[in-house]
C-alpha cells in the first residue's frame, strides 16, 4: 500500500479523556507533517478515537464508520484508524468485523499510529491493545492555548456492575509526580492559564506509586497551585469512596483550585447502590456532601445520575429523586441505563422496561434543571471572575467563558479570549449565566 497520505481527519466520541487523547493525537500527526482535514473525503488518514461507556456511543460511532467503508472503496490507499475504548474492547474483532479498518489500538498505544504512519508501506492490518505508556510525551494540539487537559492517571480498580472502563483502560496506572510537575510548568510557560487534571478515579492517584515517589491527590494539588502562572486547577472524577478531607481543603485553601466537585452518585438508593456494586451508601455519600458544603460553602456540585439500573423499583427511584433535592445539586448527567457487554450488569434479572426508563429519565431531568436553575440564583448580582473562552455561541457579539464554579457565562463586554473578566451577573438559568462586563474592575486573573 503506497504511504502517500499527508492529510488526516479525526472525529472524537466520549469523555474528557478522549477529548485530551485525540489532542495527542494532532499534536503527533502535525509533528509528522500531516495537515488536519476539514472532511472525511479530503483525508488520506480517517481516524476516530472512540467511546464505549454507553450503547449510544457504539451506534454512533458505527453510522460514522459506515462512511469511512464508503470513503475507502473509492480510494483504497486511504488509511482507516480505528482507536479509543471501543476499540480495546474489540480488540481483534475489529478488523473481522470491519476488514476495511487498517489500525486499531487502545488508549495506551496511541504513539503506535504514529510509528505505523511513519512506514514505507501497510501490507496487512495493524493492532495494538497492551498499555505501554501515556500519551504525555507526545506533542498536544490544544483546543485553546490558555487551557489543557493533563492526564494524572490511566484505568480504574474499581468493579462497578455496569462499567466497561476497567476493560478497556484497564488497572489504575499513576503517572509520577514529578512528571506531571514538570508537564504543567511547560504548560505554564506556554501561557496555559487553567488546568484540568483527568484520571477515572483521581483521589486514588498515587496509591500504586513506589514509596520513594508516593504522592496523595490533595499533595500533587498543592505542588501544581505553587506553579507560577496557572491560575485554575479543575479535576474529573473523583469516586464518592475516596474523596477525603484534606482534597476537599485543597479547595478552601489552594488559590488555584476551582470551588467546583463532580461527584458522581448514580443512585439516591443505598439498594441499587450496592446492586451497582458502588462501595458506597447513600448516607456515606450525603456525608461527604456535609463535609464539601461545610468547608467550601459556595462550592458548586455536580454529578452523574443512571436511571433504570436492573432491579431499580419506583421506590428505589423516588430516592434518587429525594437526594437530588437534599443535595441541591448545581448540574446533573443524566443517563438511561444501557447494558454493556462483558459486565454484570448486562445479564442481571430484572431489567427495567425501557418505557419505564424513559418516564423516570424525563422526571429526573425536570428536577435536576428545577434545582439547578434554583441553585443558580445565587449568583444574580454578585460580579464573577469569568475566564473568557470565545464568542458566545448563541450570540457572536457577545462574550462566553466560564466561572470557577464550572458556570458558563454569556456577557456583553471587550475583553479577550484567555484573558479574565469581572462579570456582573444580571440572570441565571439552570445551565448558563449572563452579565456584563465591569469595565473598572478588570484584573489579570486571581480574583475569586
Amino acid at each position: 500500500m503506497a504511504r502517500a497520505a499527508r492529510t488526516f481527519h479525526l472525529t472524537t466520541f466520549g469523555c474528557q479523556m478522549n477529548e485530551h487523547d485525540s489532542e495527542r493525537i494532532k499534536g503527533m500527526l502535525r509533528a509528522l507533517g500531516y495537515e488536519e482535514a476539514p472532511t472525511r473525503a479530503e483525508a488520506d488518514v480517517i481516524l476516530f478515537n472512540t467511546c464505549s461507556i454507553r450503547e449510544s456511543a457504539d451506534q454512533r460511532f458505527i453510522g460514522h464508520l459506515g462512511e469511512a467503508k464508503r470513503l475507502k472503496a473509492e480510494r483504497p490507499d486511504r488509511i482507516v484508524a480505528v482507536g479509543g475504548c471501543w476499540a480495546q474492547s474489540m480488540r481483534e474483532q475489529v478488523f473481522e468485523l470491519f476488514p476495511f479498518v487498517d489500525v486499531a489500538f487502545g488508549p495506551g498505544q496511541i504513539h503506535k499510529l504514529g510509528e505505523v504512519l511513519l512506514q514505507d508501506s501497510l501490507e496487512a492490518q495493524a493492532g495494538f491493545f497492551e498499555f505501554e505508556d501515556f500519551s504525555a510525551h507526545l506533542p498536544a494540539a490544544r483546543t485553546r492555548p490558555f487551557q489543557a487537559w493533563v492526564q494524572i492517571s490511566q484505568g480504574c480498580n474499581c468493579v462497578c456492575a455496569y462499567c466497561i472502563v476497567p476493560q478497556t483502560r484497564g488497572r489504575e496506572v499513576s503517572r509520577p509526580p514529578d512528571e506531571i510537575v514538570a508537564e504543567v510548568e511547560r504548560l505554564a510557560a506556554d501561557g496555559v492559564r487553567e488546568i484540568t487534571l483527568l484520571g477515572q478515579n483521581v483521589c486514588s492517584y498515587g496509591r500504586d506509586l513506589d514509596r520513594s515517589q508516593r504522592t496523595t491527590f490533595a499533595e500533587l494539588l498543592a505542588r501544581l497551585d505553587a506553579i507560577e502562572g496557572i491560575e485554575r486547577i479543575r479535576y474529573t472524577s473523583p469516586h464518592p469512596k475516596d474523596i477525603r478531607e484534606d482534597v476537599v481543603r485543597a479547595h478552601a485553601e489552594l488559590p488555584s483550585v476551582c470551588e467546583h466537585i463532580h461527584l458522581p452518585v448514580q443512585s439516591g438508593s443505598s439498594r441499587v447502590l450496592k446492586r451497582m456494586r458502588r462501595t458506597y451508601d447513600r448516607a456515606r455519600y450525603l456525608d461527604r456532601v456535609a463535609m464539601i458544603r461545610e468547608l467550601v460553602p459556595d462550592c458548586a456540585i455536580t454529578t452523574d445520575i443512571i436511571v433504570g439500573f436492573p432491579g431499580e423499583t419506583e421506590e428505589d427511584f423516588e430516592q434518587t429523586l429525594s437526594l437530588v433535592e437534599e443535595v441541591r445539586f448545581d448540574g446533573a448527567f443524566t443517563f438511561i441505563f444501557s447494558p454493556r457487554r462483558d459486565t454484570e450488569a448486562a445479564t442481571m434479572p430484572d431489567q427495567v422496561p425501557h418505557a419505564v426508563k424513559r418516564e423516570r429519565m424525563q422526571r429526573l431531568v425536570d428536577l435536576t434543571q428545577k434545582v439547578a436553575r434554583e441553585r443558580a440564583q445565587r449568583f444574580v448580582g454578585r460580579t464573577l471572575e469569568v475566564l473568557v473562552e470565545g464568542p458566545s455561541r448563541t450570540d457572536p457579539d457577545r462574550l462566553r467563558g466560564r466561572t470557577r464554579h464550572n458556570k458558563t457565562v454569556n456577557f456583553d463586554g471587550i475583553a479577550s479570549p484567555g484573558e479574565f473578566a469581572q462579570v456582573r451577573i444580571g440572570s441565571a438559568t439552570s445551565t448558563t449565566l449572563a452579565g456584563e462586563e465591569v469595565l473598572l474592575a478588570r484584573l489579570g486573573g486571581g480574583a475569586h
